[in-house]
């Protein structure tokens, strides 16, 4: 037996040993997950369990050196251990978007001290991120972002604010574009850089959502003091490492999406139920086409996610288009299967509240609701399909 044939070996066995049933299957909601951070919190002991378990071997962040508190794998032997927790089932041990965006850039764009300061506090789960991209006026338009940061000494002052910062109000650090030079075209004079949410001047305020939840929430910069030395890559150059963590951020969509637990709401059975049958078949002939193109995308949709996931871990260079290829066809697929049962359930997908509907129909038209802000997370729809037409197909601007 070879290396690596023995590293599975012995990867199997431990991960049997050490990962909990209940933790050997998808994520059903945010509420499931395990986000690490100075407040972490455990839902369950098999959540606090799997946690520990996998940050023994430093197997949040497998591929990282272990001088920056990673588990030293080569891309061949992370593939493999990815390849077994895929075997079992296994969830996600933690949810930081440091594991996925902040540190893949400071590994790619940060100073040695950076990373000794960072790495192993993102590899460990002792800090939790958030991204301040957008803002009120720069959605779609990222680079016209007008949060400004003035030089003073050895420090940014900050004003400005951010929108749709998700989980803001319960992160320990973020990672923020900002202004830095109003003269230059509106690509250059961006500065990427970082810092603790705990700096006096930064507050949050979650923004309730057409389906009830609070995860996103506008973030506030008021005369906030950051440290020059807390930029990553060059002061005024940072669009190249924003555009950088966006393909980390589709990459990361994927990946959520493959562990994620699909809602049970299957186009098929609904038309059945609310349209009836005629010889065991959905009675509407339209709606049928569309049921079963459904299905046949859902599935080659299934398939192209696994080859990317595996694209990406390889560090094959194509992989980020890949990554926006799936993040667009994935989000706009759920959106219009939703669709789909909106038209299958008539007036009954469309409740909001009242003795009317039956939980599962209420839940169904906000379901509907979320699909839409799907296709506008990491980049919309239109984002996508610029990205794609420019760096996959050549087209010209």
């Amino acid at each position: 037996m070879d290396a690596l044939e023995q590293f599975r070996t012995e990867t199997r066995q431990w991960l049997e040993e050490n990962c909990p049933e209940s933790m050997r299957c998808p994520v059903n909601g945010m509420y499931e997950q395990v986000w690490g951070g100075r407040n972490v919190e455990f839902q369950t002991e098999d959540q606090r369990t799997w946690f520990e378990a996998m940050l023994s071997r430093g197997w949040f962040c497998p591929d990282w050196s272990t001088d920056y508190g990673g588990g030293g794998l080569s891309a061949e032997y992370n593939q493999v251990l990815k390849e077994e927790l895929r075997r079992i089932k296994a969830r996600p041990a933690q949810v930081n978007l440091g594991v996925w965006m902040t540190g893949p850039v400071i590994l790619e764009f940060g100073t040695e001290e950076q990373k000794l300061e960072h790495l192993t506090k993102i590899a460990k789960g002792e800090i939790r991120w958030c991204q301040g991209y957008s803002e009120p006026g720069a959605g779609s338009d990222l680079a016209g972002l007008q949060c400004k940061a003035v030089r003073d000494g050895d420090d940014f002052i900050i004003n400005g604010s951010k929108i749709w910062t998700s989980y803001a109000d319960e992160s320990d650090w973020i990672y923020c574009l900002v202004r830095t030079d109003f003269d230059a075209p509106k690509r250059e004079g961006i500065t990427f850089i970082l810092f603790d949410m705990t700096t006096e001047g930064v507050s949050t305020k979650p923004i309730e959502l057409t389906n009830g939840e609070k995860h996103f929430c506008q973030t506030f910069f008021d005369n906030v003091r950051v440290p020059v030395k807390n930029v990553i890559g060059e002061i005024n150059k940072g669009w190249t490492v924003a555009k950088r963590v966006l393909e980390f951020e589709r990459a990361m969509m994927a990946e959520i999406e493959e562990t994620a637990a699909r809602p049970a709401d299957n186009p098929a059975v609904l038309a059945k139920q609310y349209l009836g049958t005629s010889h065991n078949k959905i009675a509407d002939r339209s709606i049928r086409d569309r049921v079963a193109q459904n299905g046949m995308n859902f599935e080659a949709f299934d398939i192209t996610m696994q080859r990317v996931v595996d694209e990406f871990t390889e560090n094959d260079p194509l992989a980020g288009m890949a990554a926006v290829i799936a993040k667009y066809q994935g989000t706009e697929e759920d959106k219009r299967k939703y669709q789909l049962i909106m038209d299958i359930m008539g007036t009954q997908g469309i409740g909001w509240e009242g003795d009317s509907f039956s939980a599962d129909e209420l839940r169904m038209s906000k379901q509907c609701l979320s699909t839409y802000a799907h296709t506008i997370a990491g980049g919309t729809s239109e984002v996508q399909l610029n990205i794609i037409a420019k760096r996959v197909l050549g087209l010209p601007d």
